[in-house]
């Protein structure tokens, strides 16, 4: 069967919404009055635009190169049946099975996205998307660059195990469309939905930099894997958010934002003597360092903690 990618539908409604957000901010929310930077929105609007150039040309054709490849070496047709190598009838096209695959992909986003914060050569990647200090529609499209040569690997299990690759693909689209509308603050805590899906107040919690929210709420549409795997947080009132990223590229300059990460690490690897420090400077944790100069999120989390405790009254000192 052929399928569309629903993101071909979805760029004219992305920038439609960012629209109708940017004006809605500047001419009748005061209190939101700064909800958009100019310059920032350039930054990202080049980096979106950008994405979406590169987007068919590496990650669809790579992404179907891999997922079709991975479909026909794990499902061969046999006797006229297309069949799993573990004996099973590869899946077809009912409804249930487009469930399945969605929450396939949901799981796998999980992961994905969660390595991209706990990775640092990944993490160099996907700070890119977390580099501005604004949460806003345009957030959501300032994407990095380099995210599209390995995102294909973390799904190629999907046709693998018998998942159509064009529904694969789909779903993907699917969801990076929940995904974009999840960037704003206009829309409040979504009572008993919030219970089950990623929501928008659980997504200012993933863009803050607040040391208690950092690296929380990874999913996709669901919060479930959040919170089986420990990584769920709501969103507390009480505190004051601020968006964006510790080590700021303090750049409006698209080259600068995508590569700062990259020349941080590089930076790193080169003042280590130890083969076991370059490489945990470049596959370690954000934040590691050899000598304890720097801390990696949990270790700052845990000193917040305790700090906390011990004197509640105490503003918090960010060692980082």
């Amino acid at each position: 069967m052929d399928f569309t990618n629903p993101l071909v539908y979805g760029v004219p409604v992305f920038i439609a919404f960012i629209l109708l957000e940017l004006t809605y901010s500047k001419t009748h929310d005061h209190e939101k009055h700064d909800l958009y930077n100019w310059k920032d929105l350039a930054a990202s609007g080049f980096m979106g635009i950008g994405s979406a150039i590169l987007g068919p040309l590496f990650k669809v054709a790579f992404a179907i190169l891999l997922f079709e490849g991975a479909y026909e070496l794990f499902n061969p047709v046999t006797d006229g049946v297309r069949t799993n190598i573990m004996g099973y009838e590869s899946f077809g096209y009912a409804w249930y099975v487009w469930i399945l695959c969605q929450l396939a992909d949901d799981f796998t986003y999980y992961w994905f996205h969660r390595a991209n914060h706990e990775i640092r050569i990944l993490w160099a990647a996907h700070i890119v998307h977390h580099s501005s200090d604004n949460f806003n529609l345009g957030t959501a499209i300032r994407n990095g660059w380099f995210t599209i040569l390995y995102k294909p690997f973390f799904y190629l299990w999907m046709p693998a195990i018998g998942f159509p690759p064009e529904m694969v693909l789909v779903c993907l689209g699917i969801e990076a469309l929940w995904q974009f509308q999840l960037h704003t603050v206009y829309v409040p805590k979504l009572g008993f939905l919030e219970k089950i899906f990623n929501t928008h107040t659980m997504h200012q919690v993933h863009h803050a930099q607040n040391v208690e929210y950092l690296d929380k709420n990874h999913g996709g549409f669901l919060n479930i894997f959040d919170k089986i795997f420990g990584t769920w947080k709501e969103l507390d009132d009480d505190i004051d958010v601020k968006y964006g990223v510790i080590h700021a590229p303090n750049s409006y300059n698209p080259v600068v934002i995508l590569t700062h990460e990259f020349k941080d690490i590089w930076n790193d690897v080169k003042k280590s003597k130890k083969l076991s420090h370059k490489l945990m400077y470049i596959f370690g944790p954000p934040g590691w360092s050899h000598d304890g100069s720097t801390l990696t999120v949990k270790q700052q989390q845990r000193l917040f903690k305790k700090q906390k405790e011990a004197s509640p009254e105490l503003a918090y000192q960010r060692p980082n």
